[in-house]
């Protein structure tokens, strides 16, 4: 078993236990009306969505397979369209927009994917926008320093917008190859802010044609179905490309990834599952759907890693 594996599947033992306890007999060749009535209750609870629960379930009926392997390929099918990650080597500098509400986790999100980039090579320069929190910006600023890389900042209660501005100014004269701007966590019901967002978008258009080249948005996987409001409203104040899901490994409601691509059919990009660097992981669908699932109910052992 591969590392990223591992550590995925350890990352999302809380969801796939829980699927487990919930999944009825799921080793048998056949299942009743009824078990099939509770396959599908069970990736309700896992925030799968009604909708797409009933789907999975009504064409996992229709495979001549075992249930659980029918379930692994209906679920595996869902994701098929997931485009694979944007490459920032197509862009320099690569302009990287990151959104979300307060306690998803974006700000240690940015720090690793800045570690990550630094470790490929590049340079990065990242925009401190938070600047009505001082907290948050020196909390960025040590995530920067230990990436090895640098940071734009101004005093507290900046214009955001005119940040992110300088900052892509910057990374134009200096030649980044990675610039990352940061933005104040906000709640999708405050207009307020969801505007000042918009201005930081429309901005760094001004300073760089064609840019934000990617809008991430970070969401905390625990959030269940407030999830879908939160994309909904970013996506249509800041044109959000791809998603970030952090703190699955909190969580039995990994099933909430599969509901977010099926709704909004946006990339998920990366999936937390840990504290560590390493476990922020590019989001592969296969062995996503091969650590959510429960491999035996015979062997509970083989679902602990």
């Amino acid at each position: 078993m591969s590392g990223l594996f591992a550590r995925l599947k350890h990352g999302l033992s809380r969801s796939r236990q829980s699927l487990s306890q919930l999944i009825p007999a799921i080793d048998r060749q056949t299942l009743s009306d009824q078990e099939w009535v509770d396959v599908e209750d069970a990736l309700i609870m896992a925030d799968c969505g009604a909708a797409l629960s009933a789907s999975i379930v009504q064409q996992s009926r229709k495979s001549r397979s075992q249930p659980l392997e029918a379930l692994r390929q209906v679920m595996r099918h869902e994701l098929a369209r997931h485009d694979t990650s944007p490459s920032a080597d197509k862009h320099s500098p690569f302009v990287l927009l990151v959104i979300g509400v307060n306690g998803t986790g974006k700000t240690t999100t940015i720090g690793k994917l800045a570690t990550m980039y630094r470790k490929q090579g590049k340079s990065v320069l990242v925009g401190a926008c938070d600047t009505f929190r001082a907290a948050a910006v020196e909390q960025l600023a040590v995530w920067v320093d230990r990436a090895g890389a640098d940071m734009v900042r101004q005093q507290e209660g900046a214009d955001p917008a005119a940040v992110a501005f300088d900052t892509v100014q910057r990374g134009l004269s200096k030649k980044y190859d990675i610039i990352i701007i940061d933005t104040a966590g906000r709640v999708q019901t405050d207009t307020g802010l969801m505007n000042e967002l918009a201005k930081v978008s429309r901005v760094i258009s001004k300073a760089l044609p064609d840019a934000p080249h990617q809008v991430w948005q970070v969401l905390d996987g625990g959030t269940g179905q407030n999830a879908i409001a939160q994309v909904e409203k970013f996506r249509d104040t800041a044109g959000t490309t791809g998603l970030i899901i952090t703190k699955l490994d909190g969580t039995a409601k990994g099933g909430i990834v599969l509901q977010l691509f099926n709704t909004f059919h946006l990339p998920v990009q990366y999936v937390g599952v840990g504290e560590a660097l390493e476990d922020l992981m590019p989001f592969e669908p296969h062995d996503f759907i091969d650590s959510l699932l429960p491999e035996s109910l015979k062997n509970p052992e083989a679902q602990r890693v």
